[in-house]
């Protein structure tokens, strides 16, 4: 386990403690897609099929939250079946995440949040949907993700579906770049566009099998380099919504956004709900897809880890 002094925030679940003494193969999974992502029961059977697809994929699942002050690594149906109902939950990211902690709250994890907990915990790979970015209209909000500097610093492989197309891409990737950070993508030349199996950015790198990934990441951290690699993985062919059919919903929900004065936070969850309503539904279908295929690479690529060195 990493940080022992930080280990006496962490509940650790018995099944992923199991596997991370054996040096076996886990997979961090986050929490805001139950409490923030989609509605009740929707967002706890979605959770239990993610967590299902990891294992289905030869790894451990650990859906990391704070309750009432705890980390949780891992959670019991239990908890899961609170959380899916649950108010008053903050949604955590690495600022909010001492407070939380210290007063007892309950939160949800966000993806640098999730990626600093799972680091605590000894977890090298996590699966998501999209990471956050650069917001549309930086030169005058300053709204960047604290994801993209978590990835910086955090050693921690994200595996997602590219960022979320309503960001600004081409500078999420400059951002990215200037921060140290790899973005691979996982059998494509395109970045992806969440939604949208590829933008009309070209990615900078290109790895086509886990144990390729497996061997940048143990590389990177034999350099003493630091930081966690972005891997870019495009949502499956039959579930996707092709780019230029998405940036006619998103233009829309981004001008109501606006015009409401929707800012700071509740901005991206303001606009997925949005979107879910304009495509009636479709993007949230392709969401859930995305994130099952996210988890089944973070499995596979946990396994080879876990693999010793040839």
């Amino acid at each position: 386990m990493k940080h022992d002094i930080a280990s006496r925030f962490l509940d650790i679940a018995p099944e992923v403690q199991e596997a991370l003494r054996q040096g076996g193969a886990v997979v961090a999974l986050e929490s805001t897609i139950i409490t923030h992502g989609m509605p009740h029961p929707q967002n706890v059977a979605t959770a239990r099929e993610v967590e299902a697809v990891v294992r289905g994929n030869g790894a451990v699942p650990a859906t990391i939250a704070i309750i009432e002050g705890r980390i949780k690594i891992g959670l019991s149906d239990a908890e899961l079946d609170w959380l899916g109902t649950a108010t008053d939950v903050m949604k955590l990211s690495r600022a909010d995440l001492p407070y939380a902690v210290a007063a007892g709250r309950h939160g949800a994890t966000t993806v640098a949040a999730t990626m600093i907990c799972a680091h605590l915990a000894g977890i090298r790979v996590f699966a998501t949907g999209g990471i956050g970015g650069v917001h549309q209209g930086v030169e005058s909000t300053m709204d960047i993700s604290a994801d993209l500097d978590e990835l910086a610093r955090t050693p921690v492989a994200v595996i997602c579906a590219g960022a979320k197309a309503i960001l600004d891409l081409p500078r999420t990737l400059e951002y990215l770049e200037t921060r140290g950070v790899p973005v691979v993508g996982y059998g494509t030349d395109r970045f992806p566009a969440f939604w949208s199996r590829a933008s009309d950015l070209p990615v900078p790198l290109r790895l086509d099998s886990p144990e390729a990934m497996a061997d940048l990441i143990r590389t990177k951290e034999s350099l003493g380099l630091g930081g966690g690699v972005l891997v870019a993985n495009p949502v499956p062919a039959a579930d996707e919504i092709p780019a230029d059919e998405m940036r006619t919903f998103i233009d829309a929900a981004v001008a109501e956004a606006k015009a409401r004065g929707v800012a700071g936070k509740a901005v991206t969850p303001f606009l997925l709900s949005t979107l879910v309503e304009r495509t009636n539904g479709r993007s949230l279908a392709t969401n859930i897809a995305l994130v099952k295929n996210n988890a089944a690479l973070a499995a596979r690529l946990a396994v080879s880890l876990a693999r010793p060195e040839a």
